[in-house]
């Protein structure tokens, strides 16, 4: 029996990749891009609180004058015991030629007074705050000045100054003079002790102490009796005008209208003292906003 030859070995096949089938390297990674700021919704016109302090003192406004209109309409009152809101306005136009000149004498005495009590209010608590014993010794009296009715002194300083100009912008200088002072002695005053014993420590003068920490820390004091200040020059002038007796102010208007029984001009010139009060307030508010805008807590907080 034959024994057949060993078979010779076979040769494992040799696999030749593809070019396909090699390993592909990974793909770079893509940077993320960065996510869009997500732009802050406007609140609607009528949630800012801006147009709300605007819009709802208008919209009480328009109430209370439609109610007048609608009492003087349905009770059919006559205009010499009180005047509609229409009339009112009629009267203001047609009277401009008067109203407006007196308007602009009003304006100029409250103005002349306003600046007169705010530099001799703030020169006061300057001297006041230098000495403890100087504002003890003197702060009374400011205080008397207060409380004393313009009414009672305004006939003395109308005779002795000779200029009715001059002794209108007296009277009513004196009566915004206090909320000035007081205001800005307290403000000078309110300085965060830490930083009162800094400058100590640093040896500064008093003039420096003056200028770099009370006066700053003052400011908010000094606009609040702004504010108050302004429209008490305007009350003081009207009552000036209205112990002289003479001048061309809305005050003096006010006296003719009331002789003659023009109530409607009497309404109209109380329109125009009103308005401008309120100018003056509006007009304060804004000098603080853009002086304490910036830093000041009490113009920075939204709540």
């Amino acid at each position: 029996m034959s024994t057949p030859f060993p078979s010779a070995p076979m040769a494992s096949p040799v696999v030749t990749a593809h070019p396909a089938a090699a390993p592909r390297s990974a793909p770079a990674p893509v940077a993320a891009k960065p996510a869009a700021k997500a732009t802050p919704k406007r609140p609607p016109l009528m949630a800012q609180p801006r147009v709300q302090r605007v819009v709802y003192p208008v919209l009480v406004g328009l109430v209370l004058i439609a109610l007048w209109q609608g009492l003087v309409t349905a009770m059919e009152l006559p205009p010499y015991l009180v005047p509609s809101p229409i009339l009112m306005m009629k009267t203001l136009f047609t009277d401009w030629a008067a109203l407006g000149g007196s308007l602009w004498v009003t304006v100029k005495i409250t103005v002349l007074a306003f600046v007169v009590a705010t530099v001799a209010g703030v020169l006061i608590s300057f001297l006041f705050v230098q000495s403890k014993r100087i504002e003890t010794a003197l702060f009374p009296y400011a205080v008397l000045l207060q409380v004393t009715p313009i009414v009672a002194v305004a006939p003395l300083i109308i005779i002795w100054v000779k200029d009715p100009t001059a002794s209108m912008v007296i009277c009513a200088a004196l009566v915004a003079l206090f909320p000035i002072i007081s205001n800005t002695t307290l403000g000078l005053r309110s300085v965060e002790p830490d930083l009162q014993s800094y400058f100590q420590l640093n040896r500064a003068t008093r003039l420096q102490t003056l200028l770099r920490l009370r006066i700053p820390s003052a400011l908010p004091y000094f606009f609040g009796g702004l504010r108050i200040s302004s429209g008490l020059a305007l009350i003081g002038a009207v009552v000036a005008e209205f112990v002289a007796g003479q001048g061309a102010g809305l005050a003096y208007q006010i006296l003719q209208a009331g002789f003659q029984l023009n109530i409607p001009r009497m309404f109209a010139a109380l329109l125009l003292i009103s308005l401008t009060g309120v100018a003056l307030f509006v007009l304060m508010a804004w000098l603080t906003r853009v002086a304490l805008g910036g830093w000041h807590a009490s113009e920075t907080s939204h709540d």
